[in-house]
């Protein structure tokens, strides 16, 4: 099964999506911060990171350019989920090395789309 990390500063959001994406047969691993994002990608290895951009300690974008710049973890694909779809935050999003986008409120079969066109199809849970 395909292994996702997400990052959500937000404990609601970021359960909810947890359980959406369990359902959908991924195993998930959560991370509530930038620097706990990091943690957990380089320990668990992630097939592919949905990173928040907007969280404390250290923001996604922070995060993302610490990601790309470790040789352990810099070819994973990134995806961005943030509430802000201002051109400015794209930009900022995709300098620091996310290979895709999504807008909040995240929209399921969108991201699974999107999360398919990096992993191939994902096997029926």
């Amino acid at each position: 099964m395909p292994k996702l990390l997400l990052a959500e500063d937000d404990e609601f959001s970021r359960d909810m999506l947890v359980r959406r994406l369990e359902r959908q047969g991924f195993v998930v691993v959560a991370a509530a911060d930038g620097r706990e994002a990091i943690l957990a990608a380089r320990q668990h290895r992630p097939d592919l990171i949905l990173m928040d951009l907007d969280m404390p300690v250290l923001d996604g974008r922070g995060a993302i350019a610490a990601l790309k710049s470790d040789p352990r973890t810099f070819k994973i694909p990134v995806i961005v989920l943030t509430a802000h779809a201002s051109a400015e935050y794209v930009a900022e999003a995709v300098a620091a090395g996310c290979q895709a986008y999504e807008t909040k409120p995240i929209v399921l079969r969108r991201l699974l789309e999107r999360i398919a066109e990096f992993l191939g199809p994902v096997p029926a849970p």
